[in-house]
């Protein structure tokens, strides 16, 4: 599973990083996660609030920092 975390290094986008980084370790699956800030990248996306959640291709959260229950619902673990 590939997860990105779209945006451009604000507050909020760190700290859905680490919220994403901390439920993966915690239940050790196999994810990929990226940070993405080059703004090329992110509007490939077509998303204009950061920051962004993407599992596998798909926008799954944008403009806020999720939950520690949004994110296992997310990856499904």
């Amino acid at each position: 599973m590939e997860v990105l975390v779209l945006g451009p290094g604000c507050k909020k986008c760190l700290l859905t990083y680490d919220a994403i980084k901390k439920v993966v370790d915690q239940s050790g699956a196999e994810v990929s996660l990226r940070k993405v800030e080059d703004i090329m990248e992110i509007m490939k996306y077509n998303i204009m609030t950061t920051p962004a959640v993407v599992v596998d291709g798909e926008v799954k959260v944008k403009g806020h920092v999720p939950s520690e229950a949004e994110i296992k619902k997310m990856l499904g673990v």
